[in-house]
């Protein structure tokens, strides 16, 4: 049996296309943007066009309905599955992320480790300061009444252990002290000079 064409291009004029209105409305209710609203009617007259034969339809607005329907559960079903193609070209953008770089994590354990050496080396007095002040956050005046020591103690022993810190560092990666540190030395000199 022949199809044909002609009566099913009718039959769709007559009795699908004055539904279109009643099934955008309920795709819109269905919270569809209208984009996708567009692709469906679209995709539905396509396969409404393409059937072999139409009298098994007896209600032609429930089958463009139906066929609405099945139209946004096959997408929405297909939205779900991951592509790996999509995969390969995730891999290629260049994601940036504000969590570090395993590199970067790598990189600040080995400081670290050689930070907590040089902290673990120093004079016992100068090792005990130093992680109260810098780790442990206590205040100069806290430092000096648990050690039983001066206050002024207690800064020149901060000082000495940064120096110590900072030199033995220095010697590790063979970089030059930082400006900063530069003038706090060149401020401590004067100030105990006089």
């Amino acid at each position: 049996m022949a199809i044909d064409r002609k009566r099913i291009v009718n039959w769709i004029a007559a009795e699908i296309m004055p539904h279109e209105k009643s099934v955008r409305a309920w795709l819109r209710r269905l919270k569809v943007n209208q984009d996708e609203i567009d692709d469906l009617i679209q995709e539905a007259y396509c396969n409404l066009a393409g059937l072999e034969r139409i009298d098994h339809i007896v209600c032609p607005d429930r089958y463009f309905f139906l066929t609405a329907r099945n139209l946004l559960n096959d997408k929405r079903r297909r939205a779900k599955v991951i592509r790996f193609e999509g995969l390969a070209e995730m891999d290629s953008l260049d994601m940036t992320s504000d969590d570090p770089s395993p590199e970067r994590i790598i990189s600040a354990r080995r400081e670290w480790e050689a930070v907590a050496r040089v902290i673990r080396s120093l004079p016992s007095r100068c090792r005990r300061v130093f992680e109260l002040r810098k780790v442990h956050g206590m205040s100069q005046k806290l430092i000096a009444q648990q050690l039983n020591i001066s206050e002024s103690a207690v800064e020149n022993e901060g000082v000495k252990g940064m120096r110590l810190i900072l030199q033995a560092l220095r010697d590790d990666t063979g970089a030059e002290s930082p400006d900063w540190l530069q003038v706090k030395n060149d401020r401590y000199r004067n100030r105990s000079r006089h």
